[in-house]
Protein backbone atom coordinates (compact mmCIF):
# COMPACT_ATOMS: atom_id res chain seq x y z
CA UNK A 1 0.00 0.00 0.00
CA UNK A 2 1.14 3.50 -0.88
CA UNK A 3 2.39 5.79 1.84
CA UNK A 4 1.87 9.36 1.19
CA UNK A 5 2.00 12.34 3.73
CA UNK A 6 -1.18 14.54 5.01
CA UNK A 7 -0.46 17.56 6.30
CA UNK A 8 -2.55 19.85 8.11
CA UNK A 9 -1.78 24.01 8.79
CA UNK A 10 -3.90 25.79 11.19
CA UNK A 11 -2.96 28.73 13.33
CA UNK A 12 0.38 29.14 11.92
CA UNK A 13 1.68 25.98 12.59
CA UNK A 14 2.05 23.22 10.04
CA UNK A 15 1.49 19.39 10.77
CA UNK A 16 2.66 16.10 8.81
CA UNK A 17 1.57 12.49 9.40
CA UNK A 18 2.98 9.52 7.30
CA UNK A 19 -0.15 7.25 6.65
CA UNK A 20 -1.26 4.40 4.24
CA UNK A 21 -2.96 6.43 1.41
CA UNK A 22 -6.23 3.60 0.78
CA UNK A 23 -6.90 2.98 4.21
CA UNK A 24 -6.55 7.06 5.01
CA UNK A 25 -9.10 7.46 2.46
CA UNK A 26 -11.53 5.22 3.86
CA UNK A 27 -11.44 7.08 7.31
CA UNK A 28 -11.94 10.32 5.51
CA UNK A 29 -15.09 9.35 3.83
CA UNK A 30 -16.66 7.52 6.70
CA UNK A 31 -15.79 3.79 5.38
CA UNK A 32 -13.97 2.51 8.51
CA UNK A 33 -14.10 4.46 12.03
CA UNK A 34 -10.85 3.92 13.24
CA UNK A 35 -6.97 4.51 12.49
CA UNK A 36 -5.83 0.91 12.71
CA UNK A 37 -3.21 -0.02 10.43
CA UNK A 38 -4.06 3.79 8.94
CA UNK A 39 -0.74 5.68 10.29
CA UNK A 40 2.62 4.73 9.47
CA UNK A 41 4.42 5.88 12.39
CA UNK A 42 3.37 7.32 15.76
CA UNK A 43 4.80 10.52 14.76
CA UNK A 44 3.40 14.29 14.25
CA UNK A 45 5.90 15.65 12.14
CA UNK A 46 6.22 19.46 11.44
CA UNK A 47 8.41 18.81 8.07
CA UNK A 48 8.46 15.07 7.40
CA UNK A 49 11.42 15.66 4.93
CA UNK A 50 13.45 17.04 7.72
CA UNK A 51 12.47 14.38 9.99
CA UNK A 52 11.48 17.28 11.89
CA UNK A 53 8.96 16.43 15.08
CA UNK A 54 5.78 19.03 16.01
CA UNK A 55 6.20 20.66 19.72
CA UNK A 56 4.11 19.30 22.38
CA UNK A 57 3.45 23.16 22.99
CA UNK A 58 1.92 23.82 19.28
CA UNK A 59 0.04 20.35 19.18
CA UNK A 60 -1.65 21.58 22.57
CA UNK A 61 -2.02 25.35 21.32
CA UNK A 62 -4.16 23.84 17.55
CA UNK A 63 -5.52 20.86 18.96
CA UNK A 64 -5.86 21.12 22.51
CA UNK A 65 -3.94 17.35 22.96
CA UNK A 66 -1.02 15.45 22.82
CA UNK A 67 -2.79 12.62 22.01
CA UNK A 68 -1.67 11.16 18.78
CA UNK A 69 -4.50 9.34 17.35
CA UNK A 70 -6.98 11.98 18.27
CA UNK A 71 -4.74 15.02 16.31
CA UNK A 72 -3.75 12.27 13.37
CA UNK A 73 -8.05 12.13 13.11
CA UNK A 74 -8.36 15.76 12.49
CA UNK A 75 -5.09 15.98 10.37
CA UNK A 76 -6.64 13.16 8.13
CA UNK A 77 -10.23 14.73 7.88
CA UNK A 78 -9.40 18.37 7.84
CA UNK A 79 -6.38 18.36 6.07
CA UNK A 80 -4.67 17.46 2.97
CA UNK A 81 -4.76 14.11 1.83
CA UNK A 82 -2.64 13.45 -1.63
CA UNK A 83 -5.13 10.96 -3.86
CA UNK A 84 -3.65 8.26 -6.36
CA UNK A 85 -5.33 8.38 -9.79
CA UNK A 86 -6.69 5.23 -9.37
CA UNK A 87 -8.01 5.85 -6.26
CA UNK A 88 -9.26 8.73 -7.81
CA UNK A 89 -10.93 6.89 -10.58
CA UNK A 90 -12.37 4.11 -8.24
CA UNK A 91 -14.20 7.05 -6.31
CA UNK A 92 -15.76 8.17 -9.30
CA UNK A 93 -16.73 4.95 -10.29
CA UNK A 94 -18.18 4.21 -6.83
CA UNK A 95 -19.98 7.30 -7.02
CA UNK A 96 -21.56 7.12 -10.04
CA UNK A 97 -23.19 3.51 -10.12
CA UNK A 98 -24.77 5.45 -6.50
CA UNK A 99 -25.97 7.94 -8.41
CA UNK A 100 -27.17 6.01 -10.99
CA UNK A 101 -28.91 4.05 -8.94
CA UNK A 102 -30.05 6.96 -6.72
CA UNK A 103 -31.72 8.16 -9.84
CA UNK A 104 -33.09 4.69 -11.30
CA UNK A 105 -34.97 4.30 -8.01
CA UNK A 106 -36.19 8.01 -7.56
CA UNK A 107 -37.27 9.25 -11.31
CA UNK A 108 -40.13 7.98 -13.34
CA UNK A 109 -40.52 8.73 -17.09
CA UNK A 110 -43.15 11.33 -17.31
CA UNK A 111 -44.83 9.73 -19.99
CA UNK A 112 -45.43 6.58 -18.82
CA UNK A 113 -44.90 7.11 -15.11
CA UNK A 114 -42.43 3.44 -14.64
CA UNK A 115 -39.58 3.69 -13.46
CA UNK A 116 -35.85 4.55 -15.50
CA UNK A 117 -33.90 1.65 -16.15
CA UNK A 118 -30.13 2.13 -15.03
CA UNK A 119 -28.48 1.31 -17.83
CA UNK A 120 -30.64 4.30 -19.82
CA UNK A 121 -29.78 6.09 -16.84
CA UNK A 122 -26.21 5.19 -17.70
CA UNK A 123 -27.04 6.02 -21.60
CA UNK A 124 -28.25 9.51 -20.92
CA UNK A 125 -25.36 10.47 -18.17
CA UNK A 126 -22.97 9.42 -20.98
CA UNK A 127 -24.57 11.25 -23.44
CA UNK A 128 -24.72 14.03 -21.55
CA UNK A 129 -21.07 13.93 -20.80
CA UNK A 130 -21.87 14.20 -16.83
CA UNK A 131 -18.98 14.30 -14.82
CA UNK A 132 -18.60 12.78 -11.30
CA UNK A 133 -16.77 14.34 -8.08
CA UNK A 134 -15.06 11.81 -6.43
CA UNK A 135 -15.29 13.75 -3.25
CA UNK A 136 -18.88 15.26 -3.42
CA UNK A 137 -22.18 13.27 -1.86
CA UNK A 138 -23.48 11.14 -4.53
CA UNK A 139 -26.99 12.21 -3.61
CA UNK A 140 -26.24 16.19 -3.70
CA UNK A 141 -24.72 14.65 -7.08
CA UNK A 142 -27.57 13.35 -8.31
CA UNK A 143 -30.08 16.01 -7.89
CA UNK A 144 -28.00 18.46 -9.98
CA UNK A 145 -27.65 15.78 -12.64
CA UNK A 146 -31.47 14.44 -12.77
CA UNK A 147 -31.90 18.70 -14.22
CA UNK A 148 -28.99 17.90 -16.99
CA UNK A 149 -30.60 14.90 -17.67
CA UNK A 150 -34.13 16.36 -18.15
CA UNK A 151 -32.71 17.91 -21.29
CA UNK A 152 -32.20 14.09 -22.65
CA UNK A 153 -34.78 12.09 -21.91
CA UNK A 154 -38.50 12.97 -20.06
CA UNK A 155 -37.68 12.27 -16.57
CA UNK A 156 -38.60 14.11 -13.08
CA UNK A 157 -38.11 13.15 -9.39
CA UNK A 158 -40.60 11.08 -7.14
CA UNK A 159 -41.98 12.90 -4.15
CA UNK A 160 -42.94 11.06 -1.43
CA UNK A 161 -45.55 13.09 1.13
CA UNK A 162 -44.33 11.70 4.93
CA UNK A 163 -46.91 11.61 7.86
CA UNK A 164 -44.27 12.19 11.14
CA UNK A 165 -45.21 12.73 14.69
CA UNK A 166 -42.20 13.88 17.06
CA UNK A 167 -42.15 13.38 20.96
CA UNK A 168 -41.11 16.59 22.57
CA UNK A 169 -37.84 15.19 23.98
CA UNK A 170 -36.72 15.22 20.68
CA UNK A 171 -38.75 16.87 18.32
CA UNK A 172 -36.80 20.58 18.36
CA UNK A 173 -33.38 19.13 17.63
CA UNK A 174 -35.20 16.56 14.97
CA UNK A 175 -37.04 19.70 13.52
CA UNK A 176 -33.74 21.95 12.98
CA UNK A 177 -31.48 19.21 12.44
CA UNK A 178 -32.93 16.84 10.50
CA UNK A 179 -36.96 18.11 8.78
CA UNK A 180 -36.10 21.62 7.79
CA UNK A 181 -32.99 20.64 5.96
CA UNK A 182 -34.78 17.17 4.12
CA UNK A 183 -37.38 18.65 1.91
CA UNK A 184 -40.38 20.70 2.26
CA UNK A 185 -42.48 20.74 5.50
CA UNK A 186 -46.03 21.27 3.67
CA UNK A 187 -47.71 21.14 7.02
CA UNK A 188 -46.58 21.79 10.61
CA UNK A 189 -47.95 22.09 14.47
CA UNK A 190 -46.34 22.39 17.48
CA UNK A 191 -48.50 20.80 20.92
CA UNK A 192 -48.07 22.54 24.26
CA UNK A 193 -46.21 19.43 25.30
CA UNK A 194 -43.67 20.53 22.46
CA UNK A 195 -44.10 17.42 20.44
CA UNK A 196 -44.52 18.23 16.71
CA UNK A 197 -46.71 16.54 14.11
CA UNK A 198 -46.58 17.73 10.45
CA UNK A 199 -46.20 16.60 6.56
CA UNK A 200 -42.53 16.53 4.63
CA UNK A 201 -41.93 16.28 0.92
CA UNK A 202 -38.97 14.72 0.11
CA UNK A 203 -36.94 12.30 -2.86
CA UNK A 204 -38.97 9.08 -2.73
CA UNK A 205 -35.88 7.44 -2.13
CA UNK A 206 -34.47 9.11 0.85
CA UNK A 207 -37.56 8.21 2.99
CA UNK A 208 -35.33 5.15 4.50
CA UNK A 209 -32.53 7.22 5.35
CA UNK A 210 -34.65 10.32 6.74
CA UNK A 211 -36.64 7.31 9.16
CA UNK A 212 -33.57 5.76 10.30
CA UNK A 213 -31.98 9.57 11.17
CA UNK A 214 -35.12 10.40 12.97
CA UNK A 215 -35.15 7.16 14.53
CA UNK A 216 -31.21 7.52 15.81
CA UNK A 217 -32.06 11.01 17.27
CA UNK A 218 -35.55 10.53 18.86
CA UNK A 219 -34.25 6.75 20.06
CA UNK A 220 -37.10 5.17 18.43
CA UNK A 221 -39.84 7.00 19.69
CA UNK A 222 -40.75 8.89 16.29
CA UNK A 223 -44.03 8.16 14.38
CA UNK A 224 -43.55 7.93 10.33
CA UNK A 225 -46.51 7.05 7.98
CA UNK A 226 -46.19 7.32 4.10
CA UNK A 227 -49.06 9.89 2.50
CA UNK A 228 -48.12 8.86 -0.97
CA UNK A 229 -45.81 8.89 -3.87
CA UNK A 230 -46.38 11.76 -6.04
Amino acid sequence: MPTVTAKYTSHGEKFEILVDSDLAWDFKLGKRNTLDNVLVSDIIYKDVNKGEKATAASLTKVFGTTDIKKIAEEIIKKGELPITAERRNKLIEENKKRIIDFISRNCIDTRTNAPIPPQRVELAMNEAKVRIDPFKDPELQASEIIKILKKIIPIREAKAILRIELPPECAGKAYNQLLSKSGTITSSTWKNDRSWEGELEIPAGTQEILIKKLNEICKGKVNVKSVKVI
